[in-house]
């Protein structure tokens, strides 16, 4: 699992869009984000209100994922984000090998 700023997210989606399966995570709410970014105690004030005004632009985009989760609790959403990639990892598509178990399968019927 990686996170891409939306620039990024594009040009992996041009160069492997059959392998990429992207989830936009969205913070419950504006005061939420603030306050985890502050308790990170990673960034200035200067920073940390710099990226508050970059997060609307951000969010913007949040219709180009095919996948979104509203980050209410982290535990929560991993399960979410793990049941998603379990899901495509099932998809017909995704499943090397698939096509010769079936007719072999048949072929035993």
């Amino acid at each position: 699992m990686f996170a891409f700023d939306g620039r990024a997210t594009q040009q992996l989606q041009e160069a492997a869009a059959d392998d990429l399966v992207r989830v936009f995570i969205l913070p419950p709410t504006a005061a939420e984000l603030e306050r985890r970014l502050k308790s990170r105690a990673q960034d200035s004030a200067d920073v940390v209100s710099a990226r508050m005004a970059q997060a609307s632009g951000e969010i913007s985009h949040y219709a180009e994922y095919e996948y979104i989760v509203v980050n209410h609790d982290a535990g929560e959403s991993l399960a979410q984000i793990k049941a998603i990639l379990t899901a495509e990892r099932l998809k017909r598509a995704r499943q090397t090998g698939l096509s010769d178990f079936v007719h072999g399968l048949r072929e035993a019927l």
